[in-house]
């Protein structure tokens, strides 16, 4: 038996929740520095949650910290729930100052550097919201045999889709996805996805999954009811994806399906259909009709700590 001989702190938060079994899982590794490129792929992989976080110095002397993001199968430049989780349990561990209301923050990650703020009340962080590069739209999904593949893969009869009268479109808000406009709640929690068509689908589109998003929703605070599919990065189904959330808001907003105004608020509840029900928060910021920024937050909570042996 091979005896340990290094120890490394973790830490364990639900994102998008306010209460432990909640949101989407995330791991921190709050000091990564001394790691390998290769320790931290097989440390996500150990972990074996959709992302898992490795804190850093930063290369840049204007960001608090450097994020670098694992699956358990590949690195990602960007995303959100695992910033939002990360900078959550930075500041119960008190590696930064907090200040009250807002404190605000740059972090960097593979695709440069992004402001982070920390709403507080009465010493703690009640909840973190972080700002998304600026929508991209990269076209949409129109030809009757792409439309079939989508279907096919989400186990959707395609009037599921058509039946909207609103297009696929693909969005990238630091990773680009599928936005799939379904007509009931009914027909979303009926899908049964097809991993090796949802991949498929993904590589030929060249996005890293698809959200399928209807009006029609489970709680009254909600605006829409998601899921998200992202087989090209090693997850099935994830319950509450903060990039996607923001590409979706921003295709609310570009198709007129809420109320815009300079700042339009947006609550998406995710996550039910697995039993993690997720609240999260979406904020776009627009300008003579076109859109500025994203910014994509909401709560989180701790749920266990410990040390790896290795």
């Amino acid at each position: 038996m091979t005896t340990p001989t290094r120890r490394l702190q973790f830490y364990k938060a639900d994102v998008f929740a306010d209460h432990p079994f909640g949101g989407n899982p995330v791991a921190v590794i709050p000091d990564a520095e001394d790691l390998t490129d290769r320790e931290f792929q097989q440390i996500a992989r150990e972990m074996n949650l959709s992302e898992t976080v490795f804190v850093v110095p930063p290369t840049d002397p204007a960001a608090v910290a450097k994020l670098r993001i694992f699956t358990p199968t590949q690195e990602i430049p960007f995303a959100g729930h695992p910033v939002i989780g990360t900078f959550y349990v930075l500041s119960l561990l008190e590696k930064f100052p907090l200040q009250e209301p807002v404190t605000r923050f740059l972090f960097e990650c593979n695709i440069g550097l992004f402001p982070v703020e920390l709403m507080v009340s009465k010493g703690r962080v009640e909840q973190v919201i972080m700002s998304q590069p600026a929508p991209q739209f990269l076209g949409t999904v129109d030809g009757i045999q792409d439309l079939y593949e989508v279907s096919q893969a989400l186990g959707l009869n395609k009037t599921n889709i058509t039946d909207t009268r609103l297009p696929i479109e693909l969005i990238s808000t630091g990773l680009p996805v599928a936005i799939v406009p379904v007509r009931t709640l009914t027909a979303v929690k009926s899908i049964q996805v097809d991993l090796t068509g949802t991949k498929t689908v993904c590589d030929r589109l060249g996005v890293s999954g698809i959200m399928v998003f209807t009006q029609m929703t489970v709680e009254d605070w909600a605006n829409v009811h998601t899921r998200m599919f992202a087989a090209p990065i090693g997850i099935i189904e994830d319950p509450a994806t903060g990039s996607a959330s923001g590409a979706l808001g921003a295709y609310l907003v570009q198709n007129g399906l809420v109320d815009v105004g300079p700042t339009t608020e947006i609550y998406a509840e995710q996550g039910y259909e697995i039993d993690r029900p997720s609240k999260i928060l979406i904020q776009v910021f627009s300008d003579d009709d076109m859109i500025q920024k994203i910014k994509v937050g909401g709560q989180s909570v701790l749920v266990a700590e410990g040390k790896l042996l290795f």
